[in-house]
C-alpha cells in the first residue's frame, strides 16, 4: 500500500518561509522520482519541484532561486523548503511519487496560503 502524507501547510505574509513535509511509503520512495506540485483556484496542477532517486532536480521557472526540493532517503521523506514567499504561490500543495513504470501517487494536499 502506497501512502503519501504531507504536513507544513500554512498561512503566512509574503516574504516568509515555509516548509513542506512528504513522508512516504518505503516500498514506493526508494525508486520514485518525488515531487512537489501545486493547484491554484481556477488553475491545473502544475509541477514546483521534483528529486530523483539519485538527487537530481527539476524545479518550475517561478519559483527557482527560492524553493529547494530534498530527499531524506534514511525516513524516507522529501521535503520543499519555499523562501521568499509570493501571493502566486498560493495553492494546496501535492506530494506527488512516480515510479519506474510512469505511475503516479499522490498525497491528499496540503494548503499555502500567502497573504500581501
Amino acid at each position: 500500500q502506497v501512502q503519501l502524507v504531507e504536513s507544513g501547510g500554512a498561512s503566512v505574509q509574503a516574504g516568509g518561509s515555509l516548509r513542506l513535509s512528504c513522508a512516504a511509503s518505503a516500498n514506493i520512495f526508494r525508486i520514485s522520482r518525488m515531487g512537489w506540485y501545486r493547484q491554484a483556484p481556477g488553475k491545473q496542477r502544475e509541477l514546483v519541484a521534483s528529486i530523483s532517486t539519485r538527487g537530481t532536480t527539476i524545479y518550475a521557472d517561478s519559483v527557482k532561486g527560492r524553493f529547494t526540493i530534498s530527499r531524506n532517503n534514511a525516513n524516507n521523506t522529501v521535503n520543499l523548503q519555499m523562501n521568499t514567499l509570493k501571493p502566486e504561490d498560493t495553492a494546496v500543495y501535492y506530494c506527488n511519487a512516480r515510479d519506474p513504470f510512469a505511475r503516479d501517487y499522490w498525497g491528499q494536499g496540503t494548503q499555502v496560503t500567502v497573504s500581501s
